[in-house]
């Protein structure tokens, strides 16, 4: 879809300061800065509750970030999928992982501009694994990963560091799950416990 609620012309502007209004009387507070790069691979965790879908929209409204995210194809259903679609939401068949990490590499060589948002842990259910396909997306493609995060416990939602891939896959996960071991999500999802899934394990 071309245009989504995060860059539709007429309506993007009222959108953004609804959202700063929004986190204001909600009592959030925004942290770090958008970068400027315009192509990268976008963390969202922790994911415990449908209220993330909320609190990621209108925090990535308030940062002006033009982002698309990735859902289970059910949410796409009739009567609902073109809404989730300009909400920024893309379709996602949960069975066709390769098939996926391929498909997102080509769209990232077909723009001049992306921010695709993944979940790592694939559900909002707790879950003891986080999935690398955001990183092979990111490394694939030649782009870079943004932490982003909502901490319930503290209010406080933005962006971290940016990362960008190298050779060694299990050194730059435990980099960017050292981020998140401090951060709560709506529900209590303890980091300290995470294995990281399909990753080599060292020589």
């Amino acid at each position: 879809m071309k245009y989504t609620i995060f860059n539709t012309p007429g309506i993007k502007s009222f959108f953004r300061l609804l959202s700063l209004f929004l986190m204001k009387i909600l009592g959030w507070k925004r942290i770090g800065r958008l970068p400027v790069e315009k192509r990268y691979v976008m963390i969202a965790a922790p994911h415990t509750s449908n209220w993330d879908l909320f609190y990621g929209m209108i925090m990535n409204l308030s940062f002006k970030n033009d982002v698309r995210w990735m859902g289970k194809k059910e949410l796409f259903r009739f009567p609902f999928g073109g809404i989730m679609k300009w909400l920024g939401g893309i379709p996602v068949d949960r069975s066709r992982s390769g098939n996926l990490v391929a498909g997102m590499v080509d769209e990232f060589k077909r723009r001049e501009s992306l921010v695709i948002a993944v979940s790592p842990e694939g559900s909002r259910s707790r879950v003891n694994t986080w999935k690398t396909g955001f990183y092979h997306i990111a490394r694939g493609a030649g782009v870079p990963v943004l932490t982003a995060f909502l901490d319930y416990e503290k209010k406080e939602a933005g962006y971290g560091p940016l990362f960008t891939p190298g050779d060694d896959i299990r050194s730059d996960m435990e980099l960017i799950m050292d981020f998140y071991r401090n951060i709560e999500g709506r529900y209590r999802s303890s980091y300290s416990s995470v294995v990281l899934k399909d990753i080599p394990a060292p020589d």
